[in-house]
């Protein structure tokens, strides 16, 4: 993909082609795209290979694993089981605590792109789904993406009355990392309903509006220390946005006056699609924790 000398839109880029950057030299390399998807090809094969040729570096799944011996425990995991049984266990707050550190640092919904493995459904769900609106098969949907909070306080409050941790049944994230782990169940129905609803009826409707696993981690995007910044070199063509995941997060710096800013809304996930597309370079990512060093 050469965003120098086309308008690298989903729509109008072939899907392979988003994995390979051209830079200003000519030189083609490997895109964010490409790192993202083995970023999350690599963390969901060592859970595998952990689990089935007993290596036990990374044991588990993405909601609750060990890392050496070390507990990491998914933080809605973590509010679910304190609502529904009224205790943690010492393992579940190390392991929570270790998670929410990391991801303060590394920026608060990374997890939905740079490990979730439902993330490369939603990406190819989304591709096919432009390409159902542009022969106007379907049409385009969105909703206010505020009503994801609906979902993460109906989930949890479903946990508290019910004593059980309801929303683990349809949880499309556990269900496909046990898949990947443990090997497939009924539960992949779920799933597979779920990438149909996204390829007819609304883009990305469950990572934008319901996923509370994302609403978690995006509570902590507000203060994580790494971000997208922007730069008034950005000429407003609106490519970003249109490859974005939740493109509400670059409406406050597109229309700013300064000459740079971060992206401070907490839905940015940090794919760095908004990154590969932008012909000016007006985005890259940023860290605060510069001005510690």
């Amino acid at each position: 993909m050469n965003k120098y000398k086309t308008n690298a839109l989903i729509e109008k880029t072939p899907f392979f082609d988003t994995f390979i950057s051209v830079g200003k030299d000519g030189k083609k390399r490997f895109g964010i795209r490409f790192y993202r998807w083995l970023s999350i090809f690599c963390i969901n094969f060592f859970f595998f290979i952990s689990y089935n040729l007993d290596f036990q570096a990374l044991e588990g799944t993405l909601s609750g694993s060990r890392f050496f011996g070390f507990h990491l425990i998914d933080p809605f995991i973590s509010m679910q089981m304190f609502l529904a049984h009224y205790k943690l266990h010492v393992n579940l707050i190390i392991g929570t605590i270790t998670i929410l550190a990391f991801y303060l640092i590394v920026g608060g919904r990374v997890f939905c792109s740079w490990v979730c493995p439902y993330n490369i459904l939603g990406e190819i769900s989304e591709k096919l789904h432009k390409a159902l609106v542009k022969k106007k098969i379907v049409k385009s949907r969105s909703f206010n993406c505020k009503i994801k909070y609906i979902f993460w306080a109906f989930f949890l409050f479903l946990a508290y009355f019910a004593g059980y941790l309801v929303f683990e049944i349809i949880n499309p994230v556990g269900i496909l990392s046990r898949a990947i782990v443990y090997g497939g169940s009924l539960a992949l129905f779920i799933v597979a309903v779920l990438f149909l609803i996204e390829l007819f009826f609304a883009q990305r409707f469950w990572c934008r509006y319901i996923c509370p696993i994302g609403t978690t981690y995006g509570f902590l995007g507000w203060i994580s220390a790494t971000k997208i910044k922007w730069d008034d070199k950005c000429d407003h063509c609106n490519a970003c946005s249109n490859v974005c995941l939740v493109p509400h997060v670059l409406d406050k710096v597109k229309n700013s006056d300064k000459k740079e800013e971060m992206i401070m809304n907490g839905d940015c996930t940090l794919c760095g699609r908004c990154i590969e597309v932008c012909h000016k370079d007006a985005l890259k990512f940023d860290t605060k924790l510069k001005k510690l060093i």
